[in-house]
This record gives structure tokens, C-alpha cells and sequence, in this order.
């Protein structure tokens, strides 16, 4: 048998940092505050880097590494080089329910490996990771963060430990459990989660991606914005619809249309940018619809438990990024969020969870209050799949009763139907 040659060492190095409040820079480190002024710290980025054209793009691998030069790290990533590239679907019939002149769903919901936009997040933070050579991961989780997170440690080989509040939807359980990370579900919100997640990162060193990895874990979330654009043809929509829970995807699609404009790569103006949440749980929104910088936490109460973040980290942010874009900001409340997700599994074939819901439905409330137009092309994030929650749904689906194997049955039922 002929020996193979060892596979060469992955070289990756992580960004430096720069505190987004104070601009005081920082050396690449696991951590996301500024010991200045407690702000949050972000990669810094060296102007002159090589940055490719649109044919190298699209020459590359479809995955979000494709535009690695906008991603926190030199070198080659060495994990997760599969996620991202998700389908850009037309949604003539949706479009027509909105009233808008095009509507086009980003389908995250339909991501690898674990059917949402929290992959693309995972792979960024689990590059940090090993840069910095940290063989523990975690996370802080409403749901999607956990499978992802679970889903990504089990392939790659790393000891996981998922927080998660008490009272998630079993299927988010049990596709995280499924993986074989170790669990621990915590009595309390989100936030109290959080607040835990970082003294264990403090405590034990860990690589929790959300907290003390999350300034490169939160640029992962620009690929969206990316594959929006060149899946267009290389330019921008008029608006974009995404849902907030921490409101860091709204940020992050500002800051990659703005770059990918820096860039070259597009022309024209940024899309007008609108977030949604659930109105038992919208301090983003309420912070938007004031039009001051104080936001005010919330306690969630709201089926939309993927978005249930009373006291979001980027909420200032995102306000800030929606308003200066032109957009807005709108709640819905339980009812309309299931109607959302029927309306775009009626429409579109596509079936998502609850936050694509609140991203449906805050589309129709925005297009009725006149924020969307008739002449809009309009981008709906839908962020995660609706096997996930299939539980709000079950109640408002009829389950029709058994037939008899007959012919005579069937003809029955079609004469009911009128057909």
C-alpha cells in the first residue's frame, strides 16, 4: 500500500479587534467588550487587503466562504466549509398578497446542516475557535443556535455544552440533543442564559460563540447580505424584511451591502432595511417606533420563541442601522404569526418557524401601513424551518377523517369540494 503525504497544517489567523464606541483598537483575542468603555468589539478589517471581482466570486465553492476576504481571518478556513448558499426563491404569489411589485424569500430555512441561518454564524465563530485554539465550545440558545452549534461540534470533533432556557419547543431539544452535545437547560429567559454563558466563558475558557467569540461569530451573519446581492445579478433590492432577536442580522446585512457597495462589487443605493419582531417581545421595534437610543428590556411572552430576547445586545445598533436606512420596524402579535407562516407555506411551498412568521406577517402590517410599496422589490429573511415549531401550527391545521379504500368515497369528496 503507498503511503499518502500528511495533510499540512490549517494556518488561520483571527482579525484584530476595534471597539465599535471608543474606535480604541485591540490585539485578536477571545473577548467582545472594550475594557475602556465596555463597548462592543469588532474585527478590524486592513483596507489595502486583495479583494476579488464578481468572476473570481463566483468561480469559488458555493458556500460563505466564497467571500472570505470580508470574513474575520487570514488564511484558509479549517471548519465548517460546507455552510451557507442558500436559495434566492421568487415569491410571485406572496408578492401579490403584499401588494408589492416582487417578493423574493431568502431561504435560510433550507441551510446546512441544521435548517437555519444560525450555520453561517457557527461556522465563523468555530474558525475563531480553533484559531485560538480552544477545544470547548458553547452557546447562550433560543433554539437554532443550539442545533447549529451541536450540529457543527459533532462533525468537527469538539466537546459542546449547549445553554438553552427551560422552555424551548421540544423539537429544538431534540434536535440538539440528537448530537450528542451536553445540554443544560437553565430555569429562567434567555437573558438570564446569557448572563450565565458569560461567566462560564469567564470561569472555564471556553469558547462560548455568542459571547466572548462573538465578534467573529456575528460577521458570519454579513454572507447573507452577500448572496442576496449576487444572486440578484450583482445589485441590491428596495427593501429588505428581517426578523430581530439580539438584532444582530439586521446590523450585519447593513454592514454587508455597505461593504460589498465599498467594494464595487454592486451599485446603487442601500436597500431600506425592516425589522420585525413579535409583539410579546419587541423592544427593537418599540425602540425604533420612539426614535430615541434608550432601549427599555422586555419579559418575553410569545410563541415566537426563537426571537424571545428581552434585553437584546444589539438592539441600539440595529435601530440606529434601520432608521438610517429608511426603513421601520413592526410587532405582530401570536395569531398573525401563525397566519404568517401559512401564508408562506401556501404561497411559496416553503415552511418555516415561527420567526418567518413574524417576518411574513410584519410584511403585511408594514405594506397596510404604507412602509412597503407597490413598486418595491422586497427581500424576506426567513431564518429557520418550520419543523421546529411545528407545535403552534398543529391546532390550526384540520386533520381530515380516514376513508374507506373505495372509489365511491373519493367521488364523495370531490362532489363536496365542488370539483
Amino acid at each position: 500500500m503507498t503511503a499518502t503525504a500528511p495533510r499540512a497544517a490549517v494556518t488561520l489567523t483571527p482579525h484584530p479587534l476595534r471597539c465599535a464606541a471608543c474606535d480604541q483598537p485591540h490585539d485578536a483575542a477571545p473577548t467582545h467588550v472594550c475594557p475602556s468603555c465596555l463597548g462592543p468589539l469588532e474585527p478590524r478589517y486592513d483596507p489595502r487587503r486583495f479583494l476579488p471581482d464578481r468572476a473570481e466570486i463566483s468561480a469559488r465553492p458555493r458556500s460563505l466562504w466564497r467571500y472570505r476576504e470580508w470574513l474575520p481571518f487570514t488564511g484558509r478556513p479549517a471548519r465548517c466549509l460546507t455552510a451557507g448558499w442558500t436559495p434566492l426563491v421568487d415569491a410571485p404569489r406572496l408578492a401579490s398578497a403584499l401588494g408589492v411589485a416582487r417578493c423574493v424569500v431568502k431561504h435560510d430555512a433550507g441551510s446546512f446542516p441544521s435548517l437555519s441561518f444560525k450555520d453561517r454564524v457557527v461556522a465563523t465563530a468555530l474558525n475563531a475557535a480553533h484559531a485560538f485554539g480552544l477545544p470547548v465550545v458553547g452557546c447562550a440558545s433560543t433554539g437554532n443556535l443550539a442545533n447549529a452549534l451541536a450540529a457543527a461540534a459533532a462533525r468537527e470533533g469538539l466537546d459542546a455544552w449547549i445553554f438553552i432556557p427551560h422552555d424551548l419547543e421540544p423539537a429544538k431539544v431534540a434536535a440538539t440533543t440528537v448530537f450528542g452535545p451536553r445540554l443544560v437547560r437553565v430555569r429562567g429567559t434567555y437573558d438570564d442564559v446569557n448572563r450565565l454563558c458569560a461567566q462560564v466563558a469567564d470561569r472555564f475558557g471556553w469558547g462560548i460563540v455568542n459571547v466572548n467569540l462573538r465578534p467573529y461569530y456575528g460577521e458570519g451573519s454579513k454572507t447573507m447580505a452577500f448572496e442576496i446581492a449576487e444572486q440578484l445579478g450583482w445589485r441590491l433590492p428596495d427593501t429588505v424584511v428581517a426578523p430581530m432577536a439580539g438584532g444582530s442580522l439586521v446590523t450585519k446585512l447593513a454592514k454587508g451591502f455597505g461593504e460589498f457597495l465599498d467594494a464595487g462589487l454592486v451599485h446603487g443605493v442601500p436597500p431600506r432595511l425592516f425589522g420585525a419582531q413579535a409583539a410579546g417581545c419587541a423592544p427593537i421595534v418599540r425602540l425604533v417606533h420612539r426614535g430615541d437610543d434608550t432601549l427599555v428590556p422586555e419579559r418575553p411572552a410569545t410563541i415566537a420563541k426563537s426571537l424571545a430576547i428581552g434585553n437584546p445586545a444589539d438592539g441600539r445598533y440595529a435601530a440606529r442601522a434601520i432608521r438610517s436606512s429608511g426603513g421601520w420596524a413592526a410587532a405582530v402579535d401570536d395569531p398573525a404569526i401563525v397566519e404568517g407562516i401559512r401564508l408562506l407555506a401556501e404561497t411559496c411551498g416553503i415552511f418555516g418557524e415561527t420567526a418567518a412568521g413574524v417576518t411574513v406577517a410584519a410584511a403585511r402590517q408594514l405594506a397596510k401601513d404604507g412602509h412597503l410599496t407597490p413598486d418595491d422589490e422586497v427581500v424576506l429573511c426567513i431564518t429557520g424551518h418550520g419543523l421546529k415549531t411545528v407545535d403552534v401550527v398543529a391546532g390550526d391545521v384540520r386533520i381530515p377523517d380516514p376513508i374507506a379504500p373505495r372509489l365511491s368515497e373519493v367521488s364523495a369528496l370531490v362532489s363536496a369540494n365542488g370539483a
